[in-house]
C-alpha cells in the first residue's frame, strides 16, 4: 500500500546530494516534487469540503460584504477615473481552461493591460487603486468567480493567457500548477511571492511554493493560508500609510 510522503522543504538525501547552484537545486526540487506528487491525493473528503467552505465563504461575503462594497467602490472609481467599474480579464483556470476573471479596476484604461504586468510605482495605476490593490480590495469580486466554481478561496494565482503561454514554455514543470483550481491566494502569496516578476528565479520559487500545496494540500492548510493572508495584509497597509514601498500583486 502506497503512503502520502510529507515533503519538507528543503530536501535532504544522504545518498543524492543536490546540487548547490539556486537554478540547479531549484531543478532538482521540481523533480522530486513531479514524482512525490504523482503518488498524492488528498483525504476522500477533501475536495467536498473544500467545495462547501468556498461557496459558504463566498456567498457569506457577497451577501454581508460585497452588498454594500461594490456600490461604494464603484462610485469612488467612478469619481476618480474614466472607464468602467470592473476589469474582466481572460486568465489560465483548472486545466488550462480560459475564464474570467473579476477585478475592481486599479488602472487607467490601457492597451497594455493584458501583456504587461503591473510593477511598483507603475504610472497607470490610479490614486484609489493603489489603496485598493494594497488591502487587495480590487480582488473580492473574485468571490463571485469562487462561487461560479472557476476559482478557489486557497489556490496558485491565475496567470494572464500572455504569461501562461510564456512561462510553459520555459520554466519546468510549471504546468502542474493547472492540475488544481486557481485560488485568490496561495501558498506563494503568504511567502511574500506577489507581485512584479523581475527574476526567473523568483518565478520558480512561487511555482515551488504552489507545488507544495498541491503536495500538502488540506482544509487545515488552506485555513493556515487564510489567516497568513489576513496578517499579511496588514502588515503591508501599515508601511503604505507611512509612505514606504509595498509590492504590487499582479
Amino acid at each position: 500500500m502506497k503512503q502520502d510522503v510529507i515533503l519538507d522543504l528543503p530536501i535532504e538525501r544522504q545518498n543524492s546530494p543536490i546540487p548547490q547552484t539556486d537554478i540547479a537545486s531549484i531543478r532538482y526540487l521540481f523533480h522530486e516534487m513531479n514524482q512525490q506528487l504523482l503518488d498524492h491525493q488528498p483525504a476522500n473528503y477533501y475536495f467536498t469540503a473544500k467545495r462547501i467552505m468556498d461557496v459558504t465563504i463566498s456567498a457569506v461575503f457577497i451577501v454581508l460584504v460585497m452588498s454594500w462594497l461594490t456600490p461604494l467602490i464603484a462610485l469612488l472609481i467612478k469619481l476618480t477615473s474614466k472607464g468602467p467599474v470592473f476589469f474582466i480579464q481572460k486568465r489560465t483556470g483548472y486545466m488550462g481552461v480560459e475564464f474570467n476573471c473579476f477585478k475592481f479596476r486599479t488602472m487607467f484604461v490601457n492597451d497594455e493591460a493584458d501583456v504587461k504586468q503591473v510593477s511598483i510605482n507603475d504610472d497607470r495605476i490610479t490614486k484609489l487603486g493603489k489603496i485598493l490593490r494594497l488591502t487587495h480590495i480590487d480582488e473580492t469580486p473574485q468571490f463571485f468567480n469562487v462561487l461560479l466554481g472557476d476559482m478557489s478561496v486557497v489556490g496558485p494565482r491565475p496567470h494572464m493567457l500572455y504569461h501562461t503561454r510564456y512561462y510553459s514554455e520555459c520554466i519546468p514543470y510549471y504546468n502542474l500548477r493547472l492540475e488544481v483550481l486557481p485560488g485568490m491566494t496561495g501558498m506563494a502569496q503568504i511567502k511574500d511571492y506577489i507581485g512584479e516578476i523581475s527574476v526567473e528565479r523568483e518565478l520558480r520559487k512561487r511555482i515551488q511554493w504552489d507545488i507544495y500545496y498541491m503536495k500538502n494540500r488540506s482544509i487545515r492548510l488552506d485555513i493556515n493560508i487564510l489567516l497568513g493572508t489576513t496578517g499579511m495584509i496588514f502588515r503591508k497597509a501599515l508601511p503604505f500609510f507611512f509612505g514606504k514601498k509595498y509590492k504590487q500583486e499582479a
